[in-house]
């Protein structure tokens, strides 16, 4: 990496050099960089130049170089700090002057580039991955990050329906589905008895969540739960700031509820899981649920974003927030054969029909040429 932060492929390039499609994401813990990483890969394989600005922690995470793409490292946090957002537009104004589409991902990556091509023909597209869970002044600042991108923004790409409702209300002039599909899935490489004994399960069932350990996803409701249906182990495959607070949520109601960090062996929990549960506040095309829809497994989830959509017939919908209801879903997965096998077959027909990697470089070329580009 150069001093300014540009790379290719290890190597150095020009800030402003040609390029047909700039990216930007800020800073990105997993699904966000993973999509961008994906799209620069298979555009860059069809020819297309692109290029990736973002955090250098995101290059780092996830090679957008080694794809193939040109990385600038732009530093755009993750709230508002004036004297760094001003930067950033600057540097993206500079980093993005060749691209004749900008593609940012996120919704203050999407104002920033908004700003950043002022006074240009660019087009931007903007995929917004996420939807707000918090009151107050969070989302009044999220508030305000829409109307800039609704006003400014070509093509609005939204992970759910209700996201594409918010931004039709604050004046979007496009608005269409985004496609973000999960990584190909690996085989599960271990026996399902070998991965419950090593979980502890013994003979109870096992209800699986694989989910970041943070607010949105709702992990408050899945151990208020487990206190309700005790009979499963609810193992939580994921890491995260709320850690400390479920453990001792766990321990002072001596719930059958086990963290299990960071796993590299999902595959591997899915083909053991008796049912997978997702208890989130919101969610717009969650990983996960592709997953287990690929693994033809059960699912019980928070009826929020584009969940529904996504599940169809191949999940028991329950209120978000409502652990007696969640208790409720599970307890009937695990006592009723008949509906457990009538979710797992819909969930296998359903994930051999869920669009690939391929279909989503597809869907962004049409997005782009959709705005004239």
């Amino acid at each position: 990496m150069r001093e300014d932060g540009a790379v290719v492929n290890g190597s150095a390039v020009s800030e402003g050099a040609a390029v047909r499609v700039g990216f930007v994401l800020g800073t990105s813990a997993g699904g966000v960089g993973r999509h961008v990483r994906m799209l620069a890969r298979g555009m860059t394989e069809r020819g297309v130049t692109v290029v990736v600005a973002g955090p250098a922690a995101t290059e780092e995470a996830f090679g957008f170089a080694a794809a193939g793409a040109r990385f600038t490292a732009v530093e755009i946090a993750d709230r508002p700090r004036p004297g760094a957002d001003l930067r950033a537009v600057a540097r993206l104004r500079r980093v993005l002057a060749g691209a004749g589409v900008v593609h940012a991902h996120g919704l203050r990556a999407g104002a920033l580039a908004a700003l950043a091509r002022a006074g240009r023909r660019q087009r931007l597209v903007v995929t917004l991955h996420n939807a707000p869970t918090a009151g107050g002044a969070v989302a009044a600042v999220y508030g305000l990050l829409e109307r800039i991108v609704a006003a400014r923004a070509d093509l609005v790409l939204v992970v759910s329906p209700d996201l594409g409702e918010r931004m039709r209300a604050r004046g979007a002039r496009g608005v269409a589905p985004a496609v973000v599909p999960a990584p190909a899935p690996a085989p599960s490489g271990r026996d399902p008895r070998e991965v419950r004994d090593a979980l502890g399960a013994g003979d109870r069932p096992v209800a699986l969540t694989v989910a970041r350990l943070a607010q949105q996803k709702g992990l408050d409701t899945l151990l208020a739960a487990a206190g309700h249906e005790r009979r499963p182990l609810w193992a939580v495959a994921g890491e995260g700031p709320l850690r400390a607070d479920l453990e001792r949520g766990i321990a002072a109601g001596d719930l059958p509820v086990r963290l299990l960090g960071d796993r590299g062996d999902v595959p591997d929990l899915l083909g053991a899981a008796d049912v997978v549960v997702v208890p989130s506040r919101w969610e717009g095309q969650p990983l996960i649920v592709q997953e287990a829809l690929r693994a033809g497994r059960p699912l019980v989830a928070a009826d929020v974003g584009g969940i529904p959509g996504m599940v169809g017939e191949a999940a028991l919908l329950v209120p978000a927030g409502d652990p007696g209801a969640l208790a409720g879903a599970v307890a009937r997965v695990l006592d009723d054969e008949a509906l457990r096998a009538r979710l797992a077959a819909e969930s296998a027909r359903r994930g051999a029909a869920l669009p690939g990697e391929d279909d989503a470089v597809d869907a962004a070329l049409a997005a782009y040429a959709e705005t004239g580009a």
